[in-house]
This record gives structure tokens, C-alpha cells and sequence, in this order.
């Protein structure tokens, strides 16, 4: 599949705030989230004034022109969090291991020394985080905090 990776920019916004919601990881047979999720201050934090803040880092996947994925990261605490998602009809394509990739080289250009993420231990996600490093370190909620040493 040819799909091209470019930085995140202003006009790439509302498909961001797509991409949190569909990054929200629902079990089979239950229903979705509500859209207005995102409105929830510990999901809109991924998004809000995105590109105004020192240290965000976004690629974004896309054929044609048209975006079908992203991934980005934002600096909340010591570590910079990572968020991706990739729209359904493209998963498990090889989209999610290139931005993992061209993500960690601009992170470690920027300077950070270490990435973090949050993860259902039960999204088929996971094990693509496993596969780039990632280790679990521990619990919020029901999600999984993951974190990779960039050195």
C-alpha cells in the first residue's frame, strides 16, 4: 500500500480530534463512546491548542491526499504521551509501524529521552507497542501506562 507520512499542521485539526475519538478502544460487542467525549478534559488535553504548546510532535498518514491516520505526542509530565489511531479500513497495513517509526526518530531529534502511552491491555494495539519497546509500568483506570527509553 502506498500511503505518504507528513507533520501534523493547523488545517489537520478537526481530523486530529477524529483520530482522538477513534483511538478510544472499545471491546467487542459494546457500544461505542459517546462523541462527546471529547469534551472530557483528560481526552481534549490531546488536542487543545495543539501546535502551540513547545514539544508537539504530530505525523500524519496519508493516500491521495486524503488523511487516514495519525500519530502524536504531547509533553504532560516528565515523559511525552503518545496518541495514534488509523482509520479501520486501512488497519493492520503497516500505517500504525511507520508512524511509530518516523515518530520516535523526530522525538529523539527534539531531545526526548523517553516516550509514554496509555493502552487497553486488550486492543490489538498493544502488541504493536510491545513489538517497538514499549513496556508496561503500571495502571490508570483500566488502561495500561507503557513507556520506551529513546537512548
Amino acid at each position: 500500500m502506498n500511503f505518504e507520512i507528513r507533520n501534523l499542521e493547523k488545517h489537520d485539526i478537526s481530523f486530529l480530534w477524529d483520530m482522538v475519538y477513534e483511538s478510544a478502544f472499545v471491546p467487542e460487542g459494546q457500544k461505542p463512546f459517546p462523541r462527546d467525549i471529547l469534551d472530557d478534559p483528560s481526552v481534549s488535553k490531546y488536542v487543545d491548542g495543539w501546535g502551540n504548546q513547545s514539544g508537539d510532535i504530530g505525523l500524519i498518514a496519508e493516500i491521495n491526499n486524503q488523511p487516514i491516520g495519525a500519530i502524536w505526542l504531547r509533553l504532560f509530565d516528565e515523559a511525552p504521551e503518545i496518541g495514534m489511531a488509523v482509520l479501520k479500513g486501512f488497519r493492520g497495513r503497516g500505517i500504525g509501524k511507520s508512524l511509530m517509526r518516523v515518530l520516535e526518530i523526530e522525538a529523539k531529534t527534539y531531545g526526548y529521552q523517553k516516550l509514554c502511552l496509555s493502552v487497553d491491555p486488550r486492543n490489538p494495539a498493544r502488541h504493536l507497542y510491545e513489538q517497538f519497546g514499549y513496556v508496561h509500568v503500571g495502571w490508570f483506570e483500566t488502561y495500561w501506562t507503557m513507556e520506551k527509553e529513546l537512548v
